[in-house]
């Protein structure tokens, strides 16, 4: 095997700046900003989202319909029921 072709790992935290929530992990990416924790610095990394903030997992998630498609897929729907019912 050839020595010295993996990156470094370092022990990181993701920091979401939308709530201030915390994730320590290991990366092979690194910052200039560093933070100890118990004696031990970790590299932190700051994102704008992260599964504490997405909407999609905080369940707040809106749906946003510009062209009536909500709309028309319902009656779609309630058309097909009718049909159905007959």
């Amino acid at each position: 095997m050839k020595n010295d072709i993996h990156p470094k790992v370092n022990k990181v935290i993701f920091l979401d700046t939308s709530t201030g929530t915390e994730f320590f992990t290991t990366s092979t990416l690194k910052s200039g900003e560093t933070k100890t924790v118990d004696g031990v610095d970790y590299f932190v990394l700051r994102v704008e989202i992260s599964s504490d903030s997405h909407p999609f997992y905080t369940k707040t998630q809106k749906l946003i319909d510009t062209g009536g498609r909500v709309n028309k897929f319902k009656e779609k729907l309630e058309k097909a029921k009718q049909l159905q019912a007959k």
